[in-house]
């Protein structure tokens, strides 16, 4: 913005005096004045590690749950819907996600769903996503009785189970924002696949499954699948369940790798949930190879990369009790769990052990360290990131840097290195990293200053990316900005011209001179020849000219009229007025480096 300003007010210059422009110059800029740059302070590696903290940290689909439950039955009664309340105090117990199981008790003979129920589903939905909680979702139709369980049970046959699949998907798409994973449930008492009327050849044995039974089961998780968006899963009860499915055996080498992971694919979407653990040595049918170790192996390999979850069922020491359940925890990868059943195991843990498991559920992230580094025209930034939790996410969670200005300006860039959270598997520490330009346009339309850095791990979906209550929160001591959503890196950028000296100040413009009049040649005079002893003869000299003028008076012609002062004043003035406006310009320029 300097040289037109500076024109604007030479052509004043120019008009006000009535002088020619040529007799107007400003002296040219110089060439060398640097174009503005991104930069660190002091041009050096700035480096800071980060304390971790030990709190208990409400992060999203991680953690603990709290078991809810509703019914529709046959007179359309027992639907008790979502206490908004009651969810959000959830909350402040560490606690962001909840267990909702739909009983469709009035449909289990009937293929069409009422829309009364599909508007209360969706009412359970919104309240859950204004009270910052993600919903497990898990559809069946009837719960048991009393022991011994006989058929028939009541659950319904697979083609109403497909048709009730197909209408329900509009909901879970619509709401796959607070939907972190769906169980396949719809399948026998609790919607767990062992009670059924429908799914085994002989509801009496129904622990026979035939290979028509695996099939029809299959059915309704690949429609469940298909139902959901790619990048949701579904969990089924057994690791036979997955294994028949997809026609492969019980071995570790059956499971989903790295490189097969996060894709749309029946072997990367679809998980396990435990609803018997620690129960008993094959957790009362949960683990059905033989040798069981084989399932157990698959089991470790597959959780690495899908979704792990469940609860305890009863007390069985000493496997139930803490050190061999934290091993298990660890070993499966369990991302979450129900904190209100089996209390009795639960409690078993003891005070320390509950609380380290509702800090290691999940993922748990810890920042260790960043660095800031100067690099021609650019900065590179460098996060240390440890995963100290069970798990890895399994929801797409996309690693941002944002940059906040002094101003309140905010930009958010990608990592351009191991930005998926995904991949930050549990106990290893993943390096995130990107580097700044003015190159990019984003960065280039910020305006001059200072900016601070934070790392922000918001929710990738479209209806909770807003919500900071969604995003997440590193497992730091002072680091956190709850109402941003992001995690201090306390470090700082500079956007500007880097090497503008102190006191330096843009030269101001100056009246060209005019070059001086030559005097006026006069005619030589005659010559008198002395006569011999005559005096000598004094000559009149004219009188002498006047002074010849010079600069911008020459300009003029000589004469210094009312109008020529006038213009010369104007000159004058404009030119402090000129050289004031550089000189503030000059400071401002210094205060932001």
């Amino acid at each position: 913005m300097k040289r037109p300003i500076t024109a604007l007010l030479l052509a004043g210059v120019v008009a006000v005096s009535g002088l020619p422009a040529s007799a107007v110059a400003l002296e040219s800029a110089p060439s060398d004045v640097p174009a503005p740059s991104i930069f660190v302070p002091g041009d050096t590696v700035a480096s800071v590690a980060y304390e971790p903290s030990d709190e208990v940290i409400a992060n999203p689909q991680r953690g603990f749950y709290h078991h809810t439950e509703t019914h529709y039955r046959d007179d359309g009664s027992g639907y008790v819907p979502l206490d908004g309340t009651a969810l959000a105090g959830f909350r402040s117990e560490g606690i962001t996600q909840i267990l909702r199981v739909f009983y469709l008790e009035k449909f289990a003979a009937n293929p069409i769903l009422d829309d009364e129920f599909l508007s209360l589903v969706q009412a359970d939905f919104d309240t859950a996503r204004a009270a910052g909680v993600s919903v497990i979702t898990r559809f069946a139709y009837l719960q048991g009785g009393a022991w011994p369980y006989e058929p028939p049970y009541g659950d319904a046959p697979v083609d109403v189970v497909l048709a009730h699949v197909k209408q329900l998907g509009p909901v879970l798409r619509e709401n796959a924002d607070v939907i972190p994973v769906v169980q396949n449930g719809l399948i026998g008492l609790w919607g767990e696949g062992y009670y059924t009327d429908h799914f085994v050849t002989d509801p009496a044995n129904p622990g026979v499954v035939t290979p028509q039974d695996w099939a029809k089961r299959s059915a309704v998780t690949q429609a469940l699948l298909e139902e959901l968006p790619a990048d949701r899963g579904v969990q089924v009860r057994t690791m036979a369940s997955k294994q028949q499915m997809l026609g492969v055996p019980a071995a570790a080498s059956s499971a989903v790798t790295g490189a097969e992971a996060f894709t749309d694919t029946a072997l990367a979407r679809v998980g396990h949930h435990n609803d018997c653990l620690l129960a008993a040595p094959d957790d009362w049918g949960t683990f059905l190879s033989d040798p069981i170790t084989l399932d157990q192996e698959y089991l470790e390999a597959d959780s690495l990369y899908v979704p792990i979850g469940g609860e305890t069922c009863n007390v069985n020491p000493p496997r139930s009790e803490w050190d061999s359940a934290s091993a298990e925890l660890a070993r499966y990868h369990y991302s979450y769990l129900n904190s209100d059943y089996n209390r009795d195991v639960l409690n078993s843990w003891g005070e320390a052990g509950l609380a380290e498991t509702a800090k290691r559920l999940g993922y748990r992230f810890v920042m260790e360290s960043s660095s800031v580094a100067p690099a021609d025209e650019s900065v590179t930034v460098s996060v240390d990131v440890r995963n100290d939790g069970w798990a890895a996410p399994y929801v797409p969670r996309e690693a941002m840097l944002k940059l906040t200005g002094s101003d309140g300006a905010t930009l958010s860039v990608p990592f351009t290195s191991n930005a998926d959270v995904r991949r930050w598997l549990p106990g290893t520490t993943t390096t995130l990293s990107t580097t700044l330009n003015l190159s990019d346009p984003a960065l280039a339309s910020l305006t001059e200053g200072s900016y601070e850095l934070s790392v922000a791990l918001p929710s990738s979906d479209a209806g909770t990316a807003s919500d900071t209550r969604f995003s997440v929160r590193t497992a730091n001591a002072g680091t956190w900005n709850e109402s941003e959503g992001t995690n201090s890196l306390e470090q700082t950028v500079m956007i500007g011209a880097r090497d503008v000296s102190p006191g330096e100040v843009e030269p101001v413009p100056s009246v060209s001179p005019t070059p001086s009049a030559a005097p006026t040649p006069r005619d030589p005079e005659p010559s008198v020849s002395p006569t011999p002893s005559a005096a000598p003869t004094t000559v009149p000299t004219e009188p002498s000219a006047s002074p010849t003028h010079t600069g911008a008076l020459a300009a003029t012609g000589g004469d210094l009229t009312p109008a020529t002062a006038i213009g010369l004043g104007s000159v004058a003035l404009l030119s402090v007025l000129l050289g004031s406006a550089i000189l503030m310009y000059r400071r401002r320029l210094m205060q932001h480096n």
